[in-house]
């Protein structure tokens, strides 16, 4: 069944510090930051959460749903969807905004830094959740501020459950809304960062968050993860090693979109997310996050 997937859609401008941010910037002296980083390698990429959600999905053979806005420019990234054969009724189109931007600079420890231009994203709370009965699940992944809200609000009144997953929207909202998204929520997933900024925001333990909820996963990247299925019981899911680690760009969007398409089959939240730990070292071994190919 389909998987409705709500979430940006944005073009990646991904750059190459040789170097570590570490050796260039000063603790003492981050009062008057001022650093320029060279940067030999520079590519585009198609990138936003829910296109790389559906980019998973659409490996695994799952039938993606992405709900989202491009700007006057997504006109390629909209064609690139329907070559891969995503279901691309419901993106709209914000005429006056470009497409939502993100520039991610990577060191050699694989360390980030990005710049992120909303564009046409702030507009997606416009575009509503379908009324459709075909969705078997959803996932709320970081776009616009009010769209993440509203389409929450719409999918917990439509009876479709969904995962929450902030990302790195997380920091826009307070400690009350976030607890109010864990309650509409049917699955919660973070990085251990995120985790443990929304238990500090909410004043909630993980084991608090996870009673509230079918399960919580907690990805640790090589690491693996810990899940939550169903009870305060923690287990640790092994992590998966990558043949070559290139790039991480999209490792948590690979993760969830296996995450997903378990759900969507019923499969228990540990095997789930032994497939997520796999298709995030598959992920990590190519070059932005719609580049790698699922072997059949």
């Amino acid at each position: 069944m389909p998987i409705l997937v709500c979430g940006s859609l944005a073009f990646d401008t991904i750059m190459t510090f040789e170097g570590r941010f570490a050796e260039q910037i000063l603790p003492s002296q981050l009062h008057i930051l001022n650093v320029s980083f060279l940067v030999p390698g520079l590519r585009r990429e198609y990138g936003g959460c829910a296109g790389n959600i559906a980019y998973g999905l659409r490996q695994l053979g799952a039938q993606a749903v992405p709900l989202a806005t491009l700007g006057n420019d997504g006109a390629e990234y909209l064609d690139r969807l329907r070559t891969l054969g995503v279901d691309t009724q419901h993106l709209s189109f914000a005429a006056e905004s470009y497409t939502a931007q993100a520039m991610i600079m990577t060191d050699r420890d694989n360390n980030q830094i990005t710049a992120f231009h909303p564009g046409a994203m702030s507009m997606a709370h416009e575009n509503p959740v379908p009324s459709r009965s075909d969705i078997a699940v959803a996932i709320i992944s970081p776009d616009g501020r009010d769209a993440m809200l509203t389409h929450a609000r719409q999918l917990h009144e439509a009876g479709v459950p969904f995962v929450f997953d902030p990302g790195q929207g997380l920091p826009m909202f307070n400690g009350e809304e976030l607890r109010q998204f864990i309650e509409l929520a049917s699955w919660v997933t973070l990085n251990d960062y995120e985790a443990q900024m929304l238990c500090d925001r909410t004043g909630l333990s993980l084991d608090a968050i996870a009673a509230q909820v079918r399960g919580l996963i907690v990805t640790l990247g090589a690491h693996g993860c810990d899940v939550w299925d169903g009870s305060a019981q923690k287990v640790h899911v092994a992590g998966v090693a990558a043949t070559e680690v290139v790039d991480p760009t999209g490792c948590g969007d690979a993760f969830r979109a296996a995450l997903l398409h378990g759900l969507e089959q019923g499969w228990p939240l540990q095997r789930c997310a032994e497939l997520g730990n796999r298709m995030g070292a598959l992920k990590i071994a190519s070059r932005g996050g719609q580049n790698y190919q699922l072997s059949h």
